[in-house]
């Protein structure tokens, strides 16, 4: 992790914790597999919208994983940078008539994606937790566990993506 380990060192004391959290969320071990781990590290930081950890990320992801895993990671925070606004409007409104349109969106990625389909929603829920879209969250939190994950995968998923969030804030902190 010799990327992330350099934007690190940059994390003033106030983010200390964070900077701890970073490193050990990426270790090896646990529930994920090393596909799980990075992908969701790298959906999540290019969701945070931060180009020097998304770049980082990127840097050691490339070094641990394929391309694929990197390309489905990419495509599963595009679509969710769509689908959670949308989902997010439909449930935080709750009105029928918005409830019985199709949303007429591009999706194909998520039923073909490029490594598998439980990998590619578990970035998908990991982002969508980022993003704070309950809908989507419930939608594919429910898909993985279907698909032969447990609580444990989905627990450090989301640690995965608070951490990455709270990294981009720690390097906007100045």
């Amino acid at each position: 992790m010799q990327a992330l380990d350099q934007l690190r060192e940059s994390f003033p004391e106030a983010a200390k914790d964070i900077k701890l959290n970073l490193q050990s969320v990426l270790q090896p071990g646990g529930p994920l597999s090393d596909a799980q781990r990075w992908g969701v590290a790298v959906a999540t930081a290019i969701a945070s919208r931060n180009p020097r950890l998304r770049d980082a990320v990127l840097a050691d992801a490339q070094q641990v994983v394929d391309a694929n895993v990197i390309d489905d990671a990419r495509a599963a925070a595009a679509l969710m940078a769509m689908n959670n606004v949308y989902y997010r409007f439909r449930h935080a409104i709750g009105k029928d008539d918005y409830q019985q349109r199709p949303a007429r969106l591009r999706m194909n990625r998520i039923v073909r994606p490029a490594t598998t389909k439980v990998d590619f929603e578990l970035f998908c829920l990991a982002v969508s937790a980022l993003n704070n879209c309950t809908a989507c969250m419930v939608s594919h939190e429910t898909t993985v566990l279907e698909h032969g994950l447990t609580f444990e995968h989905v627990h450090d998923a989301v640690r995965i993506a608070a951490t990455m969030h709270a990294a981009a804030l720690s390097l906007e902190l100045g």
